[in-house]
């Protein structure tokens, strides 16, 4: 009976990815296949997920997850997303996605004969992004906004430049992450020793790993698919727009930094997220408009796309988000990450093999729930304990696990940061998925032999 809920959420997991794979709405699935797991974890007499506010009947409280995931998503990454998605919606429509294009294709001509290797080195200028901009599905459409317009250009077809702007969330560092505020919470670390001492040194090897297997990855896939490069020649077009206007796709990026609690630069402490740092750079760009065209209603009536890419954002990225949310719940209350747990502590691993078999775990645990936080929260509580019985730093064991968690996001098909660059980039996750696992499960890998051999 103690191993039934896990044995169980292990068969709806097969049934859910064989209809998934099959191409069945993957909203639906989710949503069915995470209400199903809450009944029968119910019915099991298992602990569910806790409600704010139940409704005093299990039946309608079944619902009331549905509820609380959609406030509580669209009071946070949710309308995040869906500003960011409005955002590139708007700047891509008055022409300063093509200006940075323009603007940022003259000193990248040399990189106009070798592709992949300009792909490649996004990698790492994204990783230093992400420890200022901890939030994987923010920075990513950053990066669509961004970045791949311009590597679209030099050559570097859709699903390649797609792949690279995921793979620079593959490693939740930095004191502003909030895998890394829990892990050092554990631990009982302070949060820049910790990113200093322990991620950096971890990370290094890994980022090269991962440029050197994008590089062969991508190359390998474009060349056995035959993709075909679309790529507009920005150079070439007649710009009806200033070049300034080249800014403004990376302003937000600019704010975020400036305003980074990494950075010192104002002696009065100023915080910025990344949604506040959206409206901000949509009201300079409207500005810019106003000045550019002079006509105050055309300015005005322009936000309307601004709104309608919200909109399309909430139906296709969101409401998934939300579902994938619901998924991941029912795998939590049928005891699934439990089972895992005790099936390696079962086996009696020492230090090394405990902390190999969790780290490989959480990842997998990741891949499925399509959030490295939810997986790494579910675990991370438990290292103290184990850690004290096996007479070992928590850091030895918690360090591994919390870089798996988000590099097993980085590779699920239900990530909010997969789902919607594949939704900008008009390619499918599994596309996406299926670049990204070679050279993560090949970084899993050097991370599991640097850290422990």
């Amino acid at each position: 009976m103690h191993y039934l809920g896990a044995i169980l959420s292990l068969v709806f997991i097969f049934f859910t990815a064989r209809l998934l794979l099959k191409k069945y709405n993957p909203h639906a699935i989710l949503l069915v296949s995470g209400l199903l797991m809450l009944v029968v974890a119910e019915v099991l007499k298992y602990k569910l997920p806790e409600l704010k506010e139940p409704t005093g009947f299990s039946g309608f409280d079944l619902f009331r997850y549905i509820e609380e995931s959609f406030s509580k998503t669209n009071a946070g990454v949710g309308l995040m997303i869906m500003a960011i998605g409005g955002f590139v919606a708007y700047i891509d429509k008055i022409g300063a996605s093509d200006a940075l294009v323009h603007v940022s294709m003259k000193p990248l001509r040399l990189f106009k004969k070798k592709p992949y290797l300009a792909a490649s080195l996004v990698i790492p200028i994204g990783q230093l992004l992400f420890a200022a901009i901890p939030s994987a599905a923010g920075l990513g459409l950053l990066l669509m906004a961004s970045l791949f317009p311009i590597l679209v250009n030099l050559g570097v077809s859709r699903l390649s430049a797609v792949s690279v702007i995921t793979a620079t969330t593959a490693f939740g560092i930095g004191p502003a992450s909030a895998i890394t505020a829990s892990a050092t919470g554990i631990a009982k670390m302070d949060s820049v020793l910790y990113f200093l001492n322990h991620q950096i040194p971890l990370v290094l090897p890994l980022s090269l790993s991962m440029m050197i297997t994008y590089y062969f990855v991508n190359r390998y896939f474009d060349k056995k698919e035959q993709t075909i490069h679309n790529n507009k020649d920005v150079e070439k077009k007649e710009f009806k727009v200033p070049l300034i206007y080249a800014i403004i796709p990376i302003l937000p990026i600019i704010l975020l930094i400036v305003f980074s609690e990494i950075f010192s630069f104002f002696d009065s402490p100023i915080t910025l997220d990344t949604t506040t740092a959206m409206f901000i750079s949509l009201f300079v760009a409207l500005i810019c408009e106003f000045i550019r065209v002079r006509n105050l209603k055309d300015v005005f009536n322009s936000l309307s796309i601004f709104w309608n890419g919200m909109g399309n954002i909430f139906k296709s990225v969101v409401t998934l988000i939300i579902t994938a949310d619901i998924f991941a719940k029912g795998l939590i209350s049928l005891g699934f990450i439990d089972g895992l747990l005790d099936v390696a502590q079962n086996f009696g691993f020492a230090a090394v093999g405990i902390g190999i078999v969790m780290t490989i775990m959480i990842f997998l645990a990741s891949m499925l729930m399509g959030s490295g936080n939810a997986a790494f929260f579910a675990f991370g509580p438990l290292i103290p304990k184990i850690a004290g019985k096996l007479g070992v730093e928590s850091t030895s064991i918690i360090l591994p696990m919390q870089l798996s968690a988000s590099m097993g996001r980085t590779v699920s098909p239900v990530a909010g940061v997969i789902i919607a660059t594949a939704a900008i980039a008009e390619v499918s996750t599994l596309a996406i998925v299926k670049r990204n696992l070679i050279p993560l499960i090949v970084a899993l890998v050097i991370m599991l032999v640097f850290h422990y051999i």
